[in-house]
């Protein structure tokens, strides 16, 4: 291990605050010396001879043997000296200068471009980036970082492979820095799956339980402490104490705080190289091959990503657990959390998706008993009903027949019940997620995680215009007066109106749309078209709406995107969530606009004969004969479905796309060495970049309110094979819980509670079946006679046609109607306050944190609260005295034997 850590960690700290650093810096030939080989800093080596001199061994000097004396290789993400773990790699790639004789450019005597006076923009350009790159590594070198440099070459281009580790000191440092939870106490692993438990004790077979090997331990831990090593577990296993997400994290926030420019421009950072193209990436190695090897193995032999791909990510696995456990060790908490939510989603859905089964056969076998479709498939010519439009001809109602049918599976008793189950299942569903919620974060560490106060994002340090004194840290930091950030956020939240407003022209486009076609169907002459012409219509248009769905989506996520830049949000959690905000608004418009014009606001307008409302000089819509409710059955189907088949497709095809011309362009570089087995950071460079979980979250936010049970599984198995085999391994970083996407989808609920009842109430015909029933016949005999009014005196085109509204001879209101308002006004109060009641009564019955999990915290808090003491000797005296009480800051003597068999 490297003496003197403290004294040389300071100077890195000093480093890190510092963008004015002007220590030494190395030399560009000793940074050309990176070629091929491993680099060490200067300091580091010297730190190493005088323990050679003291000890007669030099652990580190290892890194600096020629190929003649290095160590043969091992398996894993290794220098090459098979012992120096690599944490990360930087990739930059730079074109080969060719010989240029033409104006400005002279040729030298090693046959290189020479740069005059006359060089070009992208010239200086890339010098700019090169001086970048060379100060970024040397202050990385400078906070202790060792290095080791690969090359893979051609004529044209060569790719350049920085691989980075952090020696011991480093990682000691920043854990205690970071706050990373060390091991206190092991203990026996949990079983999440309430599922699982249920079916154990009902002694059901439980064929999606599956035993994955090398499921993690889990531990009593507590916040790592330098002064305390000796407490923790493993301390003295220097090579495997820190796991491999832990020493990425590390590296990361080494290279996200590292300087490569000047102060007064603050550029700091690796992410801001990357955008700048100093590098084209920078990501930590995954743990070997996801490919299961030929030959026989054991299972508890597989690496960690081989297990996740064969135990997870396989589509052959869809029906079984996720091994949480072993997705958290190998991405990290906020990935984890995404994916244990929707593996939460999918179980739930289960009852939702069997009682829907339920009501639709309940439907389909009640379809003959339904007696408002017999007295319109009966009627013949009893009812002529009014024109449809100014230019169309009278019908009978008999002609409908059919889709008076299909109507009836739409909306009957059944349906409205399963509204009822939905809005309990909604509220009911996220206070059992809270309680899953924190069970996982205790579980994986995280439940008193709070987010580091947070450096500026690199785009706001680049265009902040001053620079000011955090109050919290004490260090100067870009600053950018937040009156003016508001003024812009005001300018931003007008131009989403401006898009909303573009939504809703789409929307009077499509209705207009819809019935242009209508009438273009009525005028065929061909009955069937005549009849089916809403029909028709309504899919056509639905169709039209989805490709203006998809583009609007398009355009406003770049808007908002570069809205949210302009409005210089100084941290990156203050930017998602306001970019989140943005999106998932304009968004949520865009899916739901046409829904619920269908649900709550057509036919409302239709006015009677002699009076019609109209639009643009076109007669308003109303509901088809088979109500609204089908048609906006099959605007949802068309809708949602569609876009999530066409995501789908591009989560499937566009990584694929994207990976094989990534493995094109390095094959071409590689030439004849790419016959040769890849190495690790090779195959990884042509993955996918991972672009976080912002889309997966949105996509299942904007299906939350709709419950698309078939799609569940496809989604978790498709996002499972793309983290695991198709991007890059992201960092690692930590979540205590789902974050702003929480109270989306609480509003949501709530939303969708309100919703339900005003589709009960207004849209369906339940509540005016069952006033009818109440008042006049409880068979519902004459109750489609009953719906339909007689055309006013004073309309002579077709005397006495009917139209179905509560309406008198004269066009107005009858006291049915009122009375009828009066019910569904009444239905929606009551059932928004029964169910609001019953999610509090829940929310107080059921705790957010369970009893058992409040045993655990305080033990695990009584342990680190042992393992931190200070006066160990004071409680040794108050152990050997037996009765004598503990003082402060001591701990009992059974508290202490306790702590004593934590090994």
């Amino acid at each position: 291990m490297l003496r003197k850590g403290s004294e040389l960690l300071k100077g890195d700290r000093e480093v890190l605050l510092d963008l004015d650093y002007g220590g030494e810096a190395q030399t560009t030939d000793s940074y050309g010396s990176l070629q091929n080989g491993s680099f060490i800093p200067p300091r580091y080596l010297s730190a190493a001879a005088a323990d050679e001199d003291e000890d007669g061994d030099d652990p580190i000097h290892i890194h600096c043997n020629t190929k003649s004396n290095q160590l043969p290789p091992q398996l894993g993400n290794y220098f090459r000296d098979g012992r120096t773990k690599i944490d990360f790699v930087l990739v930059w790639e730079i074109r080969s200068r060719r010989k240029r004789r033409g104006k400005g450019k002279v040729t030298g005597e090693d046959g290189e471009a020479v740069p005059t006076e006359e060089n070009s923009r992208s010239e200086r350009k890339k010098a700019q980036l090169a001086q970048w790159r060379e100060k970024f590594v040397q202050n990385l070198e400078s906070a202790g970082l060792l290095m080791e440099k690969e090359e893979t070459a051609n004529e044209k281009k060569t790719i350049h492979f920085l691989k980075l580790s952090a020696p011991w000191d480093v990682l000691v440092y920043y854990a205690e820095e970071l706050c990373v939870r060390a091991p206190l106490q092991a203990q026996p692993n949990l079983d999440l799956n309430t599922s699982a438990r249920v079916m154990r004790r009902l002694c059901i077979p439980n064929v999606m339980m599956e035993s994955v090997p090398n499921r993690p331990l889990d531990y009593y831990t507590c916040a790592f402490r330098k002064s305390k090593m000796n407490r923790f577990l493993g301390c003295d296993d220097h090579e495997n104490y820190f796991t491999n997400t832990q020493r990425h994290r590390v590296v990361y926030e080494i290279l996200a705080r590292t300087v490569y420019g000047k102060r007064k421009r603050a550029e700091v950072g690796v992410d801001r190289l990357v955008n700048e193209g100093v590098y084209t990436a920078a990501f930590p190695l995954h743990e070997g091959t996801f490919k299961l090897p030929r030959y026989e193995i054991r299972p508890d032999e597989l690496n960690q990503r081989q297990i996740l791909y064969h135990y997870w990510a396989r589509w052959c696995k869809w029906y079984k657990y996720q091994p949480l456990d072993h997705i958290r060790e190998y991405f990290g908490e906020k990935i984890a959390f995404y994916f244990a939510w929707l593996g939460f989603y999918t179980a739930w859905l289960l009852p939702a998706a069997v009682v829907g089964t339920l009501v639709f056969v309940s439907g389909v076998m009640s379809m003959g008993t339904n007696t408002p479709a017999k007295e319109i498939c009966n009627s013949g010519a009893s009812y002529l009903m009014c024109p449809l439009c100014n230019t169309c001809k009278a019908w009978n109602m008999s002609d409908i027949c059919t889709m008076a049918k299909l109507g009836y599976l739409f909306d009957h008793p059944g349906t409205v019940l399963f509204s009822v189950f939905m809005s309990f299942w909604a509220v009911t569903f996220l206070e059992y997620w809270k309680r899953k919620m924190a069970t996982l974060a205790h579980h994986w560490d995280c439940m008193d995680f709070h987010e580091e106060e947070e450096r500026p994002r690199p785009e706001f340090a680049a265009m902040a215009p001053t620079m000011e004194q955090n109050p919290v840290t004490g260090v100067k930091e870009p600053y950018f007066p937040e009156k003016t950030r508001l003024s812009r956020m005001f300018t931003g939240s007008m131009v989403i109106i401006m898009m909303l407003c573009v939504v809703m022209i789409f929307l009077v486009t499509v209705v207009m749309c819809r019935g242009i076609i209508s009438v273009m169907m009525f005028h065929t002459g061909s009955p069937v078209l005549r009849t089916e012409a809403g029909t028709i219509a309504n899919i056509s248009s639905s169709i039209v709406n989805l490709g203006l769905i998809l583009l609007m989506g398009r355009v406003y996520t770049a808007l908002a995107e570069q809205l949210t830049k302009w409005e210089m949000h100084r941290t990156q959690t203050q930017y998602d969530n306001a970019f989140i905000f943005k999106v998932f608004i304009f968004q949520f418009v865009n899916f739901y606009s046409s829904p619920f014009y269908v649900a709550f606001f057509k036919g409302r307008f239709v006015g009677y004969p002699t009076n019609y409302g109209t639009l643009f000089g076109m007669r308003n819509e109303d509901c088809g004969p088979g109500g609204c409710l089908i048609e906006l059955a099959e605007q949802l189907f068309i809708i949602m479905v569609g876009k999530q088949l066409i995501n789908n497709i591009q989560e499937f095809i566009i990584p694929k796309v994207k990976a094989w011309h990534q493995k094109r362009t390095l094959a071409k570089v590689m030439g004849d060495k790419a016959a040769h087995e890849p190495q690790r950071w090779e195959e990884d460079y042509q993955l996918v970049e991972c672009e976080g979980l912002f889309e997966e979250y949105l996509e299942m936010g904007m299906y939350h309110l709709l419950y698309l049970k078939d799609m569940m599984f496809t989604e978790i198995r498709l996002d499972a094979h793309k983290f695991a085999c198709e991007y890059r391994r992201p960092v690692a970083e930590r979540a205590q819980n789902i974050g702003v996407w929480f109270n989306i989808l609480e509003a949501l609920s709530h939303l969708s509670v309100i919703a339900n009842a005003f589709l009960i109430a207004f849209t369906s015909d339940f509540l005016p079946r069952l006033l009818y029933q109440y008042k006049f016949n409880n068979d519902l005999d004459g109750y489609v006679n009953f719906t339909l009014a007689y055309a006013p005196l004073n309309y002579t085109e077709y005397p006495m046609c009917r139209y179905k509204a509560y309406r008198d001879n004269t066009g107005n209101y009858s006291l049915f109607y009122w009375e009828l308002l009066a019910v569904r006004l009444g239905f929606i109060i009551a059932f928004e306050h029964v169910v609001f009641f019953v999610l509090r009564a829940i929310d107080w019955i059921v705790p957010d944190v369970p009893e058992s999990l409040e045993l655990k915290i305080k033990r695990e808090r009584y342990l680190a609260k042992q393992a931190l003491a200070e006066n160990q000797e004071a409680l040794l005296v108050s152990r050997g005295r037996g009765a004598n009480p503990a003082t402060p800051g001591t701990s009992s003597p059974a508290s202490d034997a306790s702590f004593g068999n934590m090994s």
